[in-house]
């Protein structure tokens, strides 16, 4: 596995999701609000065709990239929300009914938010390297 920390980590899945048309994009630094995890990594699609591909993609690019697959994996049956868990970062890919619905971002308004600007830069360079 390459050594990459968490936030790097966390900036190069957002690319990814990126890479893929994802929507609304956000990660949330949850270290000083919970144990579960250093970073949510969440994002929205329009069908639940789109939210199983945008998973499937960036599971593929971290095991090609880092050799990691997650160490949990958990989707409803209708692909509306779909979790991928890396232990220190945690994916979330939600139809965009179901990201309003839920509203992860409110129920964790203690996290600091990551700005795309930052999350940008931080992975500038494997943008190239995404498949």
């Amino acid at each position: 596995m390459t050594d990459i920390s968490s936030y790097k980590f966390a900036c190069v899945i957002a690319r990814m999701l990126d890479k893929k048309f994802a929507k609304d994009i956000s990660i949330l630094n949850i270290t000083n609000v919970s144990i579960l995890s250093d970073y949510f990594v969440i994002c929205s699609a329009e069908t639940s065709t789109q939210v199983r591909a945008i998973t499937g993609y960036v599971r593929e690019q971290i095991k090609n990239m880092y050799n990691r697959i997650p160490a949990g994996e958990e989707n409803d049956q209708k692909n509306r929300w779909n979790l991928l868990d890396y232990g220190d970062v945690i994916i979330h890919v939600l139809h965009a009914e179901e990201r309003q619905f839920y509203a992860i971002e409110k129920f964790w308004n203690h996290a600091f938010i990551v700005e795309e600007s930052d999350w940008k830069k931080e992975s500038e360079d494997v943008a190239d390297k995404l498949a």
